[in-house]
């Protein structure tokens, strides 16, 4: 049984006569939530039924082993956090790794935080728990992220003051969303990093995109040599641009070439799509000037 601390209640004593199903004033209701949120209480555990809408459904079963072992010798050290439903059953909102490892623990009560909450506000709750934790992979940020915008109807502005993230952190984690589902879970299998993850975000090409994604793989490329990479495959990029708009149709490269063997001097003629251009040629000096005046002449 999990070991009580001094500020630990039954659930009976902390609870009394509180019935969520009765409307109360807003104030009344704010004091019952304040009094809860700073006090512990020691629930059973057939009471509490689970979270319907627990985003984590994996759990690594050895690890779960070593908690259930660590609770067993010392007991639920950080409790759990749970709805009233009234006639004494309780819903989780948080912790169902810790329920689960009492459970196989054999605990016949553990400690819990005790919240009036209506499912949308148990979902936020659990979702901004689940998030605060340090193993969660980049994906599983964004997506929860995305879950507490769409499904709690937050903002970016509110998001950032419920999870203490300022919002370009926030808005960096969602675009990870915007990467193929290949580089996502190469992302969430830890084969690159977040890091490298923004830099082929800057990458337009989906083809390059995923070929340098393949690259940082197969070849363990740092961040900078996949910067490199990119930036490579950019200026090719500009160059074949640049020497394709220098490239002249054949017709106007003939008449380019024969006014250059004409007037013996360098010849540059340019032209747009429809035609409208302008010839510039090249002299040395005033004489070879007057040598050009005097072909044009004839």
């Amino acid at each position: 049984m999990a070991k009580r601390k001094n500020k630990g209640l039954g659930i009976g004593a902390l609870l009394g006569g509180i019935n969520p199903d009765i409307e109360t004033s807003k104030q009344a209701k704010q004091e019952v939530v304040n009094d809860l949120s700073n006090t512990v209480a020691f629930v059973p555990l057939e009471n509490i039924e689970v979270n319907p809408f627990q985003p984590r459904v994996d759990f690594d079963p050895d690890a779960l082993q070593e908690l259930s072992d660590s609770i067993a010798v010392h007991g639920l050290i950080q409790p759990i956090t749970v709805r009233h439903l009234g006639d004494n059953k309780f819903q989780l909102i948080s912790g169902e790794r810790r329920l689960r490892a009492s459970k196989m623990a054999e605990l016949e009560e553990i400690p819990a935080f005790v919240r009036l909450a209506n499912d949308q506000e148990m979902l936020e709750m659990a979702l901004i728990e689940n998030i605060q934790r340090q193993e969660l992979n980049p994906i599983e940020v964004a997506i929860t992220y995305g879950r507490l915008m769409k499904e709690c109807n937050l903002t970016h502005k509110q998001l950032s003051e419920r999870v203490g993230k300022g919002r370009a952190t926030i808005t960096n984690f969602m675009r990870l969303l915007k990467l193929p589902e290949t580089i996502q879970k190469g992302l969430e299998m830890n084969l690159i990093t977040m890091g490298h993850a923004k830099v082929l975000l800057g990458v337009d090409d989906f083809a390059f995109q995923t070929a340098a994604y393949s690259e940082v793989v197969e070849k363990q490329l740092s961040i900078r040599e996949l910067t490199a990479l990119i930036d490579l495959h950019k200026k090719g990029g500009n160059q074949k641009k640049s020497k394709a708009k220098k490239e002249l149709p054949l017709p106007y490269q003939k008449v380019q070439k024969d006014l250059t063997s004409m007037l013996n001097a360098k010849v540059n003629l340019k032209a747009d799509e429809k035609g409208k251009g302008q010839i510039v040629i090249n002299f040395s000096d005033t004489t070879d000037l007057n040598r050009i005046l005097d072909l044009l002449d004839k």
